[in-house]
């Protein structure tokens, strides 16, 4: 074969590694609640 069909291949190969990685990864992350004092004065 020649160089140029190994190095499709090759390419080919890392793109579809490289998504299948990425798809495996969990994109959600979970929701956190912050509580905050807050003076009853700033409610007026």
């Amino acid at each position: 074969m020649s160089r140029l069909v190994v190095s499709v291949v090759v390419i080919l190969i890392v793109v579809v590694g490289g998504l299948f990685l990425l798809s495996g990864r969990t994109a959600e992350r979970p929701v956190t609640q912050v509580e905050k004092q807050v003076s009853l004065a700033n409610l007026q």
